[in-house]
Order: structure tokens, then sequence, then C-alpha cells
């Protein structure tokens, strides 16, 4: 994997350090982690946004749910889960 350089506090490179020894990973992967979860909070940080606007519109807000309800039919038909 491609590597780069990435400028931080010294005090936030101080606690990567710790919580890598701590969890005993290296700096590199306790980054990568912290990088993901806070990418899929703002993700849905982002989404709960969205619905509530989208919940702010009455007539929209209906069709929605109007919509979810045809897809929840699909749950009964008869397919079998390959999980």
């Amino acid at each position: 994997m491609k590597t780069v350089t990435v400028r931080v506090p010294s005090e936030i490179r101080r606690t990567l350090q710790q919580l890598a020894t701590e969890s005993q990973q290296s700096m590199q992967s306790v980054l990568a982690k912290a990088v993901e979860e806070y990418k899929r909070r703002w993700i849905l940080e982002r989404t709960n946004e969205a619905y509530a606007a989208l919940r702010s519109q009455p007539d929209l807000w209906k069709e929605e749910q109007e919509e979810r309800c045809v897809w929840e039919a699909t749950l009964g038909d008869d397919l079998e889960d390959d999980r």
C-alpha cells in the first residue's frame, strides 16, 4: 500500500501513539479505523439530515412511506435469503 505523510498536531500524534500501544496495533491501523469511523458517522448524520428535511414536507414524506410499503411487499416473495 502506498503511504503519504500527514501533518498532525503533536497532541494528536501522542494520542494516536497511546491508542496504538494500548490496542497493540500500528498507528496507521488506528488512524485508518478512526477515519473510517468518522466517515461512517458523517454519512449517517447527512442521511439523518436528509430524512429530517423530507419529513418536514408532508406530501413528500407520505410518498416516501407509500414507496416503502411497496418495497416491503417484496419480503414476502418466497425467495430464499442467500445469507
